[in-house]
């Protein structure tokens, strides 16, 4: 049943993205979880942005990705429960950080569920789905960029991943990544099929962007539904580079 959902979401994807000119063809057969999956595609670290208290870190950890972790969260109340779960692990490393397309300071709206706060407005279609999302106050943040943080913490020879979870700043956080993109293994990000913050991408520019620089999708997760209809509002998507 799951991968028949699947299936249909990508089905779905493929279609809009072919009226865009785009053209999705995954892969087949990745392994079952997103642990084993970095394993396999020796992946040696990831760079998890926007990683909330730590779910995305653990999660791999229990799947047996064994690699280095880097995750940057800029929020206060969420690092400090990040830097708390990542403490026994010596190879996960926390850094209180945005990663967008520039360096400096930034204004951040806090939502109630944390996950879901960002540099943008939340639309009305996305505070509707989820009321527990809405925004509750504001923080000043730290911005770097991918390509700032790259040198300092990738070391010669890694396999490198990255992971994107920065809630309509997909794009910003891609284009701060110019120079690291093409030294990258994969990329994780989210997909929203319809609008859910103010100014954000669509998903086909998205895809788009990915894709004119080497990657192509291999796996697709549903990440957000509509609870009242069933409707998938957003999805986690997985891009590796092209062989070759």
């Amino acid at each position: 049943m799951w991968a028949r959902g699947k299936a249909r979401i990508f089905n779905f994807l493929q279609r809009l993205a072919r009226l865009r000119g785009l053209d999705l063809q995954p892969h087949r057969g990745p392994p079952r979880n997103l642990g084993d999956f970095l394993a396999n595609r020796r992946v040696d670290l990831v760079l998890d942005v926007g990683a909330s208290t730590g779910n995305y870190g653990w999660t791999i950890r229990a799947g047996g990705y064994r690699g280095r972790i880097c995750s940057f969260e800029p929020l206060q109340a969420a690092f400090a429960k990040l830097e708390k779960l990542a403490a026994e692990d010596p190879g996960w490393t926390c850094h209180r950080l945005a990663l967008g397309a520039e360096s400096g300071e930034a204004e951040i709206n806090v939502a109630g569920n944390s996950d879901s706060s960002s540099l943008l407005e939340m639309g009305e279609r996305h505070a509707r789905s989820d009321p527990a999302s809405v925004y509750i106050g504001k923080e000043r943040i730290e911005l770097s960029t991918v390509d700032e943080v790259w040198e300092r913490l990738v070391r010669d020879g890694e396999g490198v991943f990255l992971k994107l979870e920065v809630q309509g700043y997909e794009l910003e956080a891609l284009r701060g990544a110019e120079r690291s993109l093409p030294r990258l293994t994969g990329v994780q990000t989210e997909l929203s099929l319809v609008p859910l913050y103010e100014g954000a991408p669509s998903w086909t520019d998205v895809v788009a962007h990915l894709q004119e620089r080497g990657f192509q999708p291999e796996r697709l997760e549903p990440a957000f539904e509509d609870p009242a209809t069933g409707q998938v509002l957003q999805v986690d998507a997985v891009f590796m580079r092209e062989a070759g």
